[in-house]
Parts: structure tokens; C-alpha cells; sequence
């Protein structure tokens, strides 16, 4: 095999002088017997096989059991004793209190077509709510009165004689 040089190497103008010639003929073939070698090396080891597919696990894995427990943050820290983290622990509550804010919202909220029909069958009711009494068409009146004469100014009337 090749001799182990040492940290010292020869010139390269040292190295084309005729009676270094032998030499460095000699390096330059262990160089391509190492290089070879390694190659072969790597080819005898690497298998010619298909990649296959790895199915997808229906499994969860994670190094934490912050999932399991149901922990909010990785780290705590309480009564200013680590300030950082405290005001990232304040960020993520916002957070989350915004993005509960905004479910509520949605699901309490109308939409602009519910809203309108809501608001054209109420305008009648209200409508009548501040009519007079008078001006109120009711179809039927409590006492059996005609529209018409309702309608028509009530007055005194004269007692017949025939009585």
C-alpha cells in the first residue's frame, strides 16, 4: 500500500527533475489506487434496490406528552421569575382568546339576508304599534261595527216620538 508521507512535501520543481521522475510517477498512481479504491469501496456497499413507499402511519408520534396532557406552553414561569416567557405565555392568550372571540361571533352572528327578512316583517307590526286607535284597520272591530260606519262622525241622535 501507499506509505504515509510526511506533513513536508515535495516541490513540484523538485518533483520534474529527471531523477525525481520515478517518484513521482509513484505518487501519482497511489493517489489513483486510493481514489479507485474508495470508489469500489462505496459501489460494494450500496444496493440496487427500488425505493419503496412507506405507507403513512395512522399513528401520532411525538417526543412530548405536552399533547397528551393537554399543557398550554413548554415552558412556565410564574410571578415574573422568567419575563420572556411570560410574555409569550400573554401573546398566546390573546391569541387563542381572539380566535374563540371570532368562533363565537360566527356562530352567533346574522347574516344580511336574515336580517332584512326579519326587518320587512317587522316594520308592519311596528307601523301599527304607532298608528291611533282610530286609524287602526283591524278587518273586524270588537264591537261589530262596520268600517264604514265607523268611519262616518258619530253624533247625537234625537229620541223618536213614537215611544
Amino acid at each position: 500500500m501507499a506509505t504515509k508521507r510526511s506533513s513536508a512535501q515535495l516541490s513540484k520543481n523538485v518533483l520534474q527533475m529527471k531523477f525525481m521522475q520515478r517518484s513521482a510517477l509513484r505518487i501519482e498512481q497511489e493517489q489513483n489506487e486510493e481514489n479507485l479504491q474508495k470508489i469500489i469501496d462505496d459501489e460494494h456497499w450500496a444496493l440496487d434496490l427500488p425505493d419503496y413507499k412507506t405507507k403513512e402511519s395512522v399513528f401520532l408520534k411525538d417526543q412530548s406528552y405536552t399533547f397528551c396532557e393537554q399543557l398550554q406552553y413548554g415552558r412556565q414561569s410564574f410571578k415574573g421569575c422568567n419575563p420572556d416567557i411570560e410574555k409569550i405565555m400573554k401573546v398566546k392568550l390573546q391569541e387563542q382568546q381572539l380566535k374563540a372571540s371570532a368562533e363565537k361571533e360566527k356562530l352567533n352572528s346574522v347574516s344580511d339576508v336574515d336580517m332584512a327578512k326579519r326587518y320587512s316583517t317587522l316594520m308592519h307590526v311596528i307601523a301599527k304599534k304607532f298608528e291611533k286607535k282610530r286609524k287602526r284597520k283591524t278587518g273586524d272591530d270588537v264591537d261589530g261595527v262596520d268600517d264604514s260606519q265607523a268611519q262616518t262622525k258619530k253624533s247625537f241622535m234625537k229620541p223618536s216620538e213614537d215611544e
